[in-house]
């Protein structure tokens, strides 16, 4: 069996460099919510260095709120922005003699596309113009992987190893109970289930079915070493091997 297991980068965060030896792809932050040119580059750089793919992660202009704010914007404004930070990590990465291989929306622009499929579609047109060979990775069973699979594209179904799901399959919202899992054997447990089941407890006690394709890890402290390590060695009993391929 294997699983991918990316994180978000280049979001000023102290752990990129030791968290690129353990993960298999980097959704690389392109100015939007977080980062900057140097800090893109200094990511493609350490990404190349560790051999993990490299991903685009946009979101909606938003740095005040880390691109967390709901917004409804015209779909063509939408398929400018993902084009203009697309592209500024493709440029970024050439630079190096490296490509991308896929797109990772970040944020509210991730959670709206999961259920809106205008704004799914706007996001979906945008990857297939910069590069169709690109991956779409979305929400598992979400809109955003329907609209992909509609424009052609190779899509990646993701789950989250610390996040609460309700019974629709929709991440819990930041802020509300059972938003995150903050033990780790709970955690690596839940993760465990939807690799090999297929599914997951929601947090009203139902299992919902989920295709697991991508397992994200947050990249944010210290503590995300440690879990990356445990959940490795989790995945290594389990003969679980780590790739994006």
């Amino acid at each position: 069996m294997k699983i991918d297991l990316n994180a978000d980068l280049g979001e000023g965060g102290d752990y990129d460099q030791q968290l690129l030896q353990l993960v298999s792809s980097a959704n690389i932050a392109c100015g939007f919510h977080a980062g900057d040119a140097p800090m893109m580059l200094q990511s493609v750089r350490w990404a190349k260095q560790y051999q993990v793919k490299i991903g685009a992660h946009p979101s909606f202009p938003d740095r005040q709120n880390f691109g967390r704010t709901a917004m409804s914007l015209p779909p063509a404004e939408i398929y400018a922005q993902q084009l203009y930070q697309i592209g500024a990590l493709q440029a970024i990465a050439a630079s190096e003699g490296v490509g991308l291989f896929h797109v990772k929306p970040h944020g509210m622009l991730y959670n709206q596309a999961a259920n809106d499929r205008q704004l799914a579609d706007a996001i979906a047109r945008a990857v297939v113009a910069a590069d169709p060979a690109l991956v779409l990775v979305g929400l598992a069973n979400s809109e955003l992987i329907a609209a992909g699979r509609h424009y052609g594209l190779t899509t990646r179904e993701e789950v989250f190893a610390d996040r609460g799901y309700t019974a629709s399959g929709r991440l819990v919202p930041r802020g509300q109970p059972g938003d995150l899992l903050a033990d780790a054997s709970q955690a690596i447990g839940q993760t465990l289930m939807m690799i090999q089941q297929g599914r997951v407890q929601a947090v009203s006690g139902e299992y919902v079915n989920v295709s697991a394709e991508t397992v994200c890890l947050h990249g944010d402290g210290e503590h995300a070493l440690v879990f990356a390590r445990e959940l490795k060695d989790a995945f290594r009993q389990q003969d679980i091997t780590v790739s994006a391929e």
